[in-house]
């Protein structure tokens, strides 16, 4: 069997999520999961510091994401606090962060490695390669614990190879006295050069291969003590002096760790494409609740405007034509009044023999006025009540008035959250002077 390590920070859909290694997911909508053995997995984390089954974690067990945010804020947030207020100094708040922006950074987050002996036709009993990995973790905690800080590490038995997700991050203290991830000078620190030291450091030479060379030997014999053959294949002055078959055999060997390496990867990249699915359809499924509700909140309004519509019209019915009416007659019995006034006051004798016939039956028409009002009223309200003069009349009334009230409901809500608004920015205006 070989030994498969490989590392990572990031992918083609950005930083490593720790949600995939404990599986803090949707477990329903990872369909290349195989379910019935999720419950075998093995969880490590350095604030619980034990060894726990999927299936007994329980809801005051903390998660990878909640660990790492932790020890970051924890072990970092003075050098954060430190440099932003070096930045502000310097005239650059622009370039202020939060322990949380150092964590996701793909420079300052979490490197993770995948550890795997084996492969899916034959590979290493899971207990023996939890316990070939835990070895690993406390022999390198041994010797470089005060640079590289393991924070949270998954055993997965429900993929199609058991394999260990291990996630660490190597830091120094800087020359203030703050602890700082600084992955490079960290292993200067720890000892390492680089792998040829009569060129520059670069991609292709540099300390990080030095310390993943170690940490390959270190765990080839650690599986050797465990009595696993691991399949290495020997080098003796360069690929030009091997034969032709160890030749051939090194480059099928160089080939497969390539392919196990890329297959690393896309387990990695598999499943943040996994759980990032899972929060769309889980944004997808807040949109539609929200369109439901604007929906809800539009037809509301419909009926509300309905409502105050037929309020006001049967208001009007009862009222307005009542109203309106009395005045008519009050109006009319003053301009009969003028008239009887104009007539008894002429001193034309014609007018004065001919008034006092015309004043009485102005007066008798006075009283018929009086007398119909009630008349009149009832068969106007008996037209305006007719269903399709209603109906017409009510349909106008509504068109008129919907553009003004959704105009003031709009006005209230802005009025509303800018009230809102304005009370949480005065806390944070604050804070601003105290941190960035």
């Amino acid at each position: 069997m070989r030994v498969s390590r490989h590392n990572g920070r990031s992918g083609a859909h950005g930083t490593y999520n720790p949600k995939h290694n404990d599986r803090e997911f949707e477990l329903e909508k990872a369909e290349e999961l195989k379910r019935e053995y999720t419950k075998n997995n093995l969880y490590w984390n350095c604030i619980d510091r034990e060894i726990i089954r999927h299936e007994e974690l329980g809801e005051n067990n903390i998660s990878f994401t909640d660990v790492e945010k932790g020890f970051y804020d924890l072990v970092y947030k003075d050098y954060v606090d430190g440099q932003n207020e070096r930045n502000i100094k310097a005239g650059h708040r622009e370039r202020c962060r939060t322990t949380d922006d150092l964590r996701a950074n793909g420079k300052t987050c979490p490197e993770e490695t995948i550890y795997q002996i084996g492969d899916m036709n034959m590979h290493a009993d899971p207990d023996v390669l939890a316990s070939i990995t835990t070895e690993f973790f406390d022999e390198i905690n041994r010797r470089y614990g005060d640079h590289v800080h393991t924070l949270d590490w998954a055993l997965h038995l429900d993929e199609n190879t058991p394999h260990i997700h291990e996630r660490h991050v190597f830091d120094v203290t800087n020359r203030y006295g703050e602890r700082q991830p600084k992955q490079e000078q960290a292993l200067k620190e720890m000892g390492f050069e680089l792998p040829d030291t009569s060129k520059k450091e670069g991609k292709y030479n540099n300390r990080k291969m030095s310390y993943d060379a170690e940490c390959r030997k270190l765990l080839v014999d650690i599986c050797k003590e465990h009595g696993l053959m691991i399949e290495e294949v020997p080098i003796y002055g360069g690929k030009k002096y091997m034969e032709k078959q160890e030749f051939i055999a090194g480059q099928i060997s160089e080939k497969l760790d390539n392919l196990r390496n890329e297959n690393s990867k896309l387990i990695i990249d598999n499943s943040l494409l996994t759980e990032q699915k899972a929060g769309l359809e889980n944004d997808i499924g807040k949109l539609d609740d929200e369109k439901t509700k604007k929906e809800l909140e539009l037809d509301d309004v419909e009926s509300f405007i309905s409502d105050i519509t037929a309020v006001a019209y049967h208001k009007a019915c009862e009222d307005m034509i009542d109203e309106v009416t009395e005045n008519v007659r009050k109006e009319s019995d003053k301009e009969i009044t003028k008239l009887k006034n104009e007539i008894n006051g002429s001193t034309d004798l014609k007018t004065k023999v001919l008034g006092g016939f015309a004043v009485e039956q102005l007066t008798k028409l006075q009283r018929r006025f009086t007398g119909i009002k009630s008349r009149v009223v009832e068969s106007v309200k008996r037209t305006f009540s007719s269903e399709s003069k209603k109906n017409q009349l009510l349909r106008k009334i509504e068109n008129e008035l919907r553009p003004s009230i959704i105009e003031n409901i709009k006005r209230k809500k802005e009025a509303i959250n800018s009230k809102k608004e304005r009370s949480l920015d005065v806390p944070s205006k604050k804070r601003s002077h105290d941190r960035c």
